[in-house]
């Protein structure tokens, strides 16, 4: 399957643990900033208060004309209505959530390999993501570090297909990641470690990105 989805340069996440505030909020002020795809992304959360945190978020997400994707639960990206879902390699099969979820809705999927890369490409999903690329503390358990050579390599196997590049990127690299290939970067500790300045530092990346060739 070869996707035609328009990544935006931007892939804001969520992180309660990381922001403290809720995920609702986050989304509030990363559009504020201009951040315009956000993935809800929450690991400890009960399905219960994951659902009605999920809920807020797309309220708000739409009074913003954003995008919101659930981050692994395809039940509660379909329970809220979201824009989409993001699945690992340890979750729902994307063949599985795209007949529940149906042709419409927005599905990404993580890789972490050359080779896992260049399955997904083949898969229905709308794009894929891989990394990490530099060294992250946002999560405790990811594969080896690619780097920018890594994922020039990717970017070489997979052709066209939009690549969101994930893991250890800041305002200081995100230009070499662009650069290296990725259509758009996905940021967390960057964005949120400073709650108070989430909506400036999504601006400020925005910015500095905007005048790079390809999607934006």
């Amino acid at each position: 399957m070869r996707s035609t989805f328009n990544l935006p340069r931007v892939y804001a996440l969520t992180d309660v643990r990381v922001s403290g505030l809720s995920h609702a909020e986050q989304v509030e002020l990363l559009s504020a900033g201009g951040a315009s795809l956000v993935q809800v992304r929450e690991k400890q959360m009960l399905a219960l208060e994951f659902y009605e945190q999920a809920r807020a978020a797309v309220a708000v997400a739409e009074r913003h004309g954003v995008k919101l994707i659930i981050n692994d639960r395809v039940d509660i990206a379909q329970a809220v209505s979201a824009h989409g879902v993001h699945l690992g390699q340890d979750d729902m099969p994307p063949d599985a959530a795209r007949r529940l979820l149906g042709p419409d809705v927005i599905i990404g999927y993580s890789t972490h390999t050359i080779d896992q890369a260049i399955a997904a490409t083949k898969l229905p999903i709308d794009y894929l993501a891989i990394g990490p690329i530099f060294a992250t503390t946002s999560k405790t358990d990811t594969a080896p570090v690619l780097g920018l050579a890594g994922l020039r390599t990717v970017r070489q196997a997979i052709g066209t297909f939009p690549l969101v590049a994930i893991g250890g990127i800041t305002l200081g690299n995100a230009r070499e990641v662009i650069h290296a290939g990725a259509d758009s970067v996905a940021v967390i500790s960057a964005l949120l470690s400073n709650p108070t300045g989430i909506t400036e530092a999504t601006r400020s990346l925005l910015q500095d990105l905007q005048d790079l060739p390809g999607s934006g």
